[in-house]
């Protein structure tokens, strides 16, 4: 590992070659170039994480920490890190302060790998408009998670407003399982599905995004019935025109499938690691239209996937806002 304290860009970029000699091309052949902004309470986390996702993505993981906006004087601190705590990735952990951290992307596009794609996740609170986010425009594919904000489903209905073709959220990953179990009971299904309902906390961005999925699938719109003694969504119930009642409900880490006129049935629903979930979202680079649909289908808003997946840049200063709310944005070509 190389320690660089208050230190530029450029000797960012000279201090990565150098270890990347020294280290005899541990990690060759990468993947993407992935981008992760956090805050720093929350760095171990996403270290954590991005560890996990980058032994099945090789990239080059580039750690943004911005703090202190309103610092007279910028600094740049860098670890880098090739082939070593944070697995098979080159590394860079960048914590800027001052209003450096305003501008991250002077020092994070210098250290894009060339020709691959470029994938950015917040893990924390996402912005509000991705646009305003320079690291988030120049991204391929862009990865928020609304569970870690304080208004989740709130989040959740912006996500839909300022979605382009190429945006996620962890949120939809985490339903991955339980979308698999229920699109497997219709390999013996043959009667349409008339209705559903999903128990889950009036709150949980999952049982919002499993909503939207079978109304976008089935044509259907589930009730939700709110319960405030599960942490996270609890059971999906299908109701089809014969009678017939189909059911999956969690336990632990595993799930109970019941269906009218056949014995229970116990199988896997394990709650992954965020590590496990990232690497998830990393298989595939283009747009997901499924959760376009899924996505629109909660939030009332049609024609997701139809938008240009590039977005304008537009310049905003939160100090200069919180200043000032009146403080116009700028639009920069990105």
């Amino acid at each position: 590992m190389i320690g660089l304290w208050d230190t530029t860009g450029n000797e960012v970029v000279k201090a990565l070659s150098a270890e990347r000699r020294s280290a005899g091309g541990v990690a060759s052949g990468m993947a993407l170039s992935l981008i992760v902004v956090v805050d720093e309470k929350r760095v171990r986390e996403a270290e954590a994480a991005a560890t996990i996702a980058s032994a099945a993505h090789p990239c080059r993981l580039l750690m943004v920490v911005r703090s202190d906006f309103e610092r007279p004087n910028n600094r740049l601190d860098a670890e880098i890190v090739v082939g070593g705590r944070l697995g098979p990735c080159e590394a860079v952990v960048m914590r800027m302060y001052g209003r450096l951290a305003l501008h991250a992307e002077s020092v994070v596009m210098p250290l894009l790998v060339p020709d691959v794609p470029v994938v950015t996740w917040w893990h924390g609170e996402p912005p509000e408009l991705i646009a305003n986010d320079y690291l988030g425009v120049v991204a391929d594919r862009r990865i928020t998670d609304s569970a870690q904000t304080s208004d989740r489903i709130a989040t959740l209905r912006q996500r839909a407003t300022d979605y382009a073709p190429g945006d996620t959220d962890l949120a939809w990953t985490r339903i991955t399982p339980w979308r698999t179990l229920v699109a497997g009971a219709f390999d013996t299904l043959e009667t349409q599905v008339v209705g559903g309902t999903i128990v889950a906390p009036a709150s949980d961005p999952t049982a919002a995004l499993m909503s939207g999925w079978l109304t976008a699938r089935l044509g259907i719109r589930p009730r939700l019935e709110a319960t405030s003694d599960f942490p996270r969504m609890r059971s999906v119930t299908l109701e089809c025109a014969g009678g017939e009642v189909i059911t999956l409900t969690r336990e632990d880490s595993m799930a109970t499938f019941s269906r009218t006129g056949h014995a229970d049935r116990s199988l896997p629903l394990v709650r992954r690691p965020t590590g496990e979930e990232l690497a998830e979202e990393l298989r595939r680079l283009d747009s997901d239209n499924i959760y376009g649909d899924a996505l629109g289908a909660f939030a009332g808003v049609s024609g997701l996937d139809s938008r240009p997946p590039k977005r304008v840049h537009i310049w905003k200063d939160p100090v200069a806002s919180y200043a000032s709310p009146s403080t116009p944005a700028v639009a920069v070509d990105a």
